[in-house]
């Protein structure tokens, strides 16, 4: 389906808008919506561009200049943007004149030279199972609630960005469980077992709704921002601050491997093409453990006691010599643990009544099984 192009123009479209940048504007969004497979990227994209361009005469006589003032242009309270805004702007403009320099429309992209601005990207964050349990548990059991309440376990449970959460389609049961599939942010479609729990707790929300799951079809019917909403709400109900659809799949990442799931195990539930990616997201996930400071510690004098609170306490204790503790970690090998989800799923839905989803599978139109 051919996107929508949203031109937020303060002139009409006739004045400049003419063959063949017309057909360049719609041909930019079309290959992006085939290539991303996001439609919120399609439109924050058509939006942006048709911004800029409603601040310059024709679209041929963009100028970096024009850019750059466009991109780092403050708002209406005289704020400068975020350089997330910033690098949001650039990417859209850059790609529309890029389209528009491989369809032979124009010589030069004027976006090429802009320099973004360095954002310093906020460090991955996941909660722990404590915390997930407790946010569940102020979740009311209301239709909407039981809806949200399912898709808080199948982001935990996945790992799935939130316009994947909201695209999820169901498939099954086939050999005895549940498939998902959806379309990545690179446009890849994945289909993937669907964790007990989670379609547990779908088929109670879709109980309360008073629908079936129907094979193929959308099992969440919420738009991805009001999701979002209700998560925040939540999330401040439960004492918890700063959480969002993306810190779920930072929270499904971190359990997993706690659990003993090996670094291709979360790739693979990621959706990462390289397993550096998952590497580097782990670790800026994970605390950095130091064991090489109680030899230095040791050397000076001084020794460490841990109090009641478990923060460490220094003090001098000449002659003293430092005394090793054992260090326990989880098992990062993966090895006698088939199925981490299982675990996972135990220790953050143990309230959910537990059934059989197989007997449960409805499609729609065909009787219910008894």
């Amino acid at each position: 389906m051919q996107p929508t192009i949203t031109l937020d123009l303060q002139r009409s479209e006739s004045e400049w808008l003419d063959d063949p940048w017309r057909a360049v504007a719609i041909g930019f969004l079309v290959e992006k919506q085939g290539r991303t497979g996001s439609r919120r990227t399609v439109e924050t994209y058509g939006q942006t561009v048709g911004r800029f361009l409603a601040t310059i005469s024709h679209p041929a006589s963009a100028t970096p200049l024009d850019v750059h003032r466009f991109a780092y242009h403050p708002d209406e309270l005289g704020a400068a943007p975020a350089p997330s805004t910033v690098t949001v702007r650039l990417a859209a403009i850059s790609a529309f004149y890029d389209f528009a320099r491989r369809m032979g429309v124009i010589g030069r992209n004027p976006a090429a030279d802009i320099r973004r601005p360095i954002a310093r990207r906020p460090l991955p964050r996941g909660l722990s199972a404590d915390e997930v349990r407790r946010l569940l548990s102020v979740i009311p059991d209301t239709n909407s609630g039981l809806l949200d309440r399912a898709m808080i376990l199948t982001a935990v449970l996945t790992g799935l960005r939130r316009t994947e959460l909201v695209e999820l389609r169901v498939y099954g049961p086939s050999d005895g469980i549940v498939l998902y599939e959806v379309r990545t942010k690179g446009g890849r479609i994945r289909r993937r077992e669907l964790p007990e729990p989670a379609w547990l707790a779908i088929l109670d929300a879709a109980d309360a709704a008073g629908h079936r799951v129907g094979d193929g079809e959308l099992v969440f019917p919420i738009a991805d921002v009001t999701f979002y909403a209700h998560l925040r709400r939540h999330a401040t109900t439960a004492g918890l601050a700063d959480v969002s659809p993306h810190v779920l799949r930072h929270t499904a990442a971190k359990l997993r491997r706690k659990s003993g799931a090996s670094i291709e195990d979360v790739c693979s539930l990621l959706g990462h093409r390289s397993i550096a990616t998952t590497s580097t997201y782990l670790r800026e996930l994970e605390t950095e453990r130091d064991e090489g400071w109680g030899g230095v510690a040791s050397a000076l004098g001084l020794t460490a006691s841990r109090a009641a609170t478990g923060s460490p306490r220094l003090h001098t204790a000449a002659g003293s010599q430092m005394r090793s503790r054992p260090v326990h970690l989880a098992r990062r090998d993966g090895r006698g643990n088939d199925h981490p989800a299982n675990r996972i799923g135990e220790q953050v839905s143990a309230h959910l009544p537990r059934r059989k989803p197989t007997a449960r599978w409805r499609r729609a139109g065909t009787p219910t099984d008894p």
